[in-house]
Order: structure tokens, then C-alpha cells, then sequence
């Protein structure tokens, strides 16, 4: 795969991770702190059994739209028609999000 184009992977959520919408149409994913390690930091300094990560705007309009069919590309498109030119640099900022959702965990690729 060392001549995949990564515009053309597609990325799909983590079954593990819930997720909510507020009334302004912002979207916070609820990661659970499971394992060992989670269960002493919690026990030892109070860290929290849930962490909550709240999505921008863009990060809230795309998250949904992960779905394991459509391609990064695919997501861009939509990403365009919906923000214009406050998405640019469009797909350099997409494509890092998604690396970043990938590095945690939150989405694997089809």
C-alpha cells in the first residue's frame, strides 16, 4: 500500500465511541477510560471514568459523515460545498484531523 493516495482511504468511527449533539449542533464524543492503568490514574488522581472531546464546527459537520463508504476526498467535497473558503487550506486540514482521530483511536480505515 506504499502508493495508496490517502485522500482515497475511507475512514470509519470506532463502534466503541458514543457520541452526542448540543442544541448549537456541536458534537462531543464520550471516550470511556477503560484498562488498568485508567483504573488506577483514577483511583490515585481522580481522573475522570469518561473524557469528553468537543468537536468545532467542521469536526462536528464531518464526524457523522464517517461512515467507512465515503473517501477523504468525499468528505472534502461536502466539507467545500458546506464552509467555502473558511474550510482552506480544505484538504491539508481535513487530512490531518483525520490523522488525529486515527492516532486516538476514534476511527480505523476500511
Amino acid at each position: 500500500m506504499k502508493n495508496d493516495n490517502y485522500l482515497d482511504r475511507k475512514p470509519l468511527r470506532s463502534g466503541h465511541i458514543e457520541w452526542s449533539t448540543d442544541d448549537d449542533g456541536n458534537i462531543t464524543l464520550e471516550i470511556e477510560n477503560k484498562g488498568f492503568f485508567n483504573r488506577v490514574a483514577q483511583r490515585l488522581f481522580k481522573k475522570p471514568p469518561v473524557s469528553y472531546v468537543h468537536l468545532d464546527a467542521m469536526g462536528s459537520f464531518v464526524w457523522p459523515l464517517i461512515d467507512g463508504d465515503r473517501t477523504i476526498t468525499d468528505l472534502g467535497k461536502a466539507v467545500e460545498e458546506k464552509f467555502g473558503d473558511e474550510a482552506n487550506p480544505l484538504y491539508e486540514r481535513l487530512a490531518k484531523y483525520i490523522r488525529i482521530l486515527e492516532s486516538y483511536g476514534f476511527v480505523k480505515f476500511n
